[in-house]
């Protein structure tokens, strides 16, 4: 049975500027569990198989049944899930009911270390990258045991469309990327071409071949190919390791990127430079045969260098870009194979590896993301298989892999503890149930304090293309190193409200000196028109209209803004309600950020976080005050929705970035009873247990 560690060393190579907090390690125990608990393991990944066309996202369900034997038990109501009649009125004991059922089961939730762990999976290219980096550099069976490729496969295949092929991400339709990569990752895995029930990798294998075979997947999924050795490096577009020689001043210049582009393209760069293959071994021989229509050796790389299935174009290349491929394939790739271009090639390598350590240690060899984190172990094989850096990298593999009921997925960061823990902790204390919170609250203040950056990266920040992050908190542990603007505001608030109330109840506050270390960090991110940049100019995080009202409201009125002297909070109230279902709920699609314009999700059906989203956004711009009952039909669909345990359902992605990258589980819970307790503020007086013992005053 599968139990998740957190805050554990089971490395001698793994690095930590703060004794690993935060950090979370799926480890397999054959013994562990009692027979009651296997079999209650095993029934979840049952019902979750059976019932994965109809709903795509797992619950952590392996978690929470080590939580609930592991944990001590939060328990602030005996009271029963609160589900109104059609005509029933919405009252302040079933608010705070619904509040207190589902703040017990946060409690319940919380790590020793004070986080809160969760599954931030979602997408599916990338399990695939580490697997091939494992597969070619010999050391996949020494990394992962069986049961890890036990439940890789598990995922894999729940997450196959009816189609037979694979989507982008758990929700998405069949594309030639997510179809050949993972069909490959099956394959590495040791399922043979028409292993799976009901024929599953033919079904894969079929869809492939059926819309034009391997040639036609996207950018990533060539490099990838041609990493295995299964695709040639001819056929695929330049990524020069010579930019990082050029003029800063140059707007293609890598260290203008954003910072997830960048991070990609170093060790990209130096893997194209090198144009490296593993070893040709008979698996790779087979896999030649069966990803083309066409023989591998007649296959026309050049044409295929640009070929893209209809699937996977998301967004059409450029007249220009594909000029600028064209002259550098042609005519500079040629050159770096023979002197004097050999001697710059071997130059920019240089660069590019160093830019890769830099970055690993920094980053304490997690990177930033999945993909990097893959690339950058794979480069640093190329350069030296028996380095320490590789051997690093090694050890924080598992902190990227996530076990719950639909398998083993590779998370898209190594978790999500920072920007939870700090969400969770205003929800609990908006509570006003202080007291009886005071455990958990001083476990979650501990975490924050112990996240933050305390120094900025060595040496030159320009020269690394690196900003400050002394004062500042990652969106998941400080080894991560990363800083974001938002989880730094959220972490600060977080302490700073924390820092009101008495110590004896949730630990000593955070030093003045901290404190302003952590408003410089996030001063040094505002732009010269006032707004804070995280990446994109373009609004995407999360699903980008409902999410970004919410935020955007409540920006304003914390800055002084009304319904009454704002006409750009009347215009969002307005656009909200009109996008409010019949049920009275809210349920947006990820495709709104594709298409950039909203989209409800099919079925016109409500979903929980979004319906929390814009109740939260209306309430803050006064609408209690002006139609309470458009937000009692909210309120009463959060109460509808909450499961008996405390929870609320996790029914589709909300999504960031223009990707449907599904927030943690957390977030439903604890978005949704902040709601409620919001809700509470407009149904009557509450007595929140608080008294003037638990307050101090503000730190100023």
């Amino acid at each position: 049975m599968w139990r998740l560690k957190v805050s554990e060393r089971s490395s001698p190579w793994l690095r930590s500027m703060n004794n690993l907090l935060g950090r979370q390690e799926w480890v397999f125990h054959p013994e562990l569990g009692t027979p009651d608990e296997r079999a209650e393991v095993e029934k979840a990944r049952q019902e979750f198989a059976e019932h994965r066309f109809e709903r795509q996202h797992s619950s952590d369900l392996i978690m929470r049944i080590q939580y609930a034997k592991e944990n001590p038990h939060v328990k602030l109501t005996d009271s029963p899930a609160v589900k109104l009649g059609e005509h029933e009125d919405l009252t302040e004991e079933a608010v705070w009911t619904s509040v207190k059922r589902a703040v017990s089961r946060v409690c319940n939730l919380q790590a020793h270390d004070g986080h809160w762990p969760a599954d931030y999976g979602g997408l599916l290219f990338l399990l695939p990258g580490l697997l091939i980096t494992l597969y070619v550099t010999g050391v996949m069976n020494t990394v992962l045991s069986s049961e890890h490729q036990k439940e890789m496969r598990r995922y894999i295949y729940n997450h196959q469309n009816e189609d037979g092929g694979w989507g982008l991400h758990i929700e998405g339709h069949s594309t030639m990327l997510g179809s050949v990569l993972n069909f490959v990752a099956l394959r590495l895995l040791g399922e043979g071409p028409s292993g799976g029930e009901d024929g599953a990798m033919e079904k894969g294998r079929n869809w492939i071949l059926n819309h034009g075979g391997a040639t036609s997947t996207a950018s990533w999924g060539k490099f990838w190919l041609s990493v295995l050795g299964v695709y040639d490096w001819s056929g695929n577009n330049p990524v020069p390791p010579e930019f990082w020689l050029l003029p800063y001043f140059l707007p293609f210049h890598p260290g203008r990127m954003s910072c997830y582009c960048r991070m990609v393209y170093v060790p990209m760069s130096y893997i194209y430079g090198k144009r490296f293959v593993g070893p040709v071994t008979s698996l790779v021989l087979e896999l030649r045969n069966e990803l083309y229509k066409d023989t591998y050796d007649d296959i026309d790389w050049n044409k295929a260098r640009t070929e893209c299935a209809k699937e996977d174009m998301y967004s059409p290349h450029s007249l220009v870009q594909g000029m600028s491929w064209a002259f550098l394939h042609k005519f500079v790739e040629p050159i770096m194979f023979h002197w004097p271009g050999r001697k710059l090639r071997e130059k920019a390598l240089a660069m590019a590896i160093r830019h890769v350590h830099y970055e690993d240690e920094c980053s304490h060899y997690i990177n930033l993301g999945a993909v990097p984190k893959a690339l950058s172990m794979l480069a640093c094989w190329i350069e030296d298989p028996d380095s320490e850096a590789f051997k690093c990298h090694i050890a924080r593999v598992y902190d990227y892999l996530w076990v719950a009921e639909d398998g083993m997925k590779m998370q898209i960061y190594d978790g999500s503890q920072v920007w939870d823990a700090g969400f969770t902790v205003e929800a609990l204390l908006a509570t006003g149930l202080i007291k009886e919170l005071g455990p958990t609250l001083k476990r979650a203040h501990a975490f924050l304090k112990n996240s933050q950056l305390l120094e900025n990266f060595p040496g030159d920040l320009n020269y690394w293309y690196r900003h400050i992050s002394k004062g500042g908190w990652t969106f998941t542990t400080a080894d991560d190193g990363w800083l974001v603007s938002d989880c730094t505001g959220t972490a600060l608030k977080a302490c700073l409200l924390l820092s009101n109330i008495s110590p004896k109840i949730v630990g000593e506050p955070m030093e003045i000196d901290r404190q302003y270390d952590g408003i410089n960090c996030l001063m040094s991110f505002m732009n010269d028109n006032g707004g804070f940049r995280h990446l994109n100019s373009y609004g995407s995080w999360g699903v980008c209209f409902t999410y970004g009202s919410w935020f955007a409201v409540a920006g304003l009125v914390c800055a002084g803004r009304t319904f009454t002297n704002s006409a750009t909070i009347r215009k969002a109230c307005d656009f909200l309600l009109s996008k409010e279902l019949p049920s009275g709920g809210w349920g947006e699609s990820y495709l709104s950020a594709h298409i950039v314009v909203y989209t409800n999700l099919k079925g016109n059906r409500p979903h929980g976080t979004h319906t929390a989203w814009a109740v939260l956004a209306l309430l803050d711009a006064g609408q209690a005050e002006i139609d309470p009952a458009l937000l009692h039909r909210g309120a009463r669909v959060l109460l509808d929705l909450q499961l008996e345990d405390g929870e609320f359902p996790q029914k589709s992605s909300e999504s960031f970035s223009k990707l449907p990258w599904p927030v943690t589980p957390n977030i439903e819970t604890y978005i949704q009873y902040g709601l409620s307790l919001s809700e509470s503020q407009w149904t009557g007086s509450i007595d929140s247990g608080v008294t003037s013992d638990c307050q101090q005053k503000p730190k100023t």
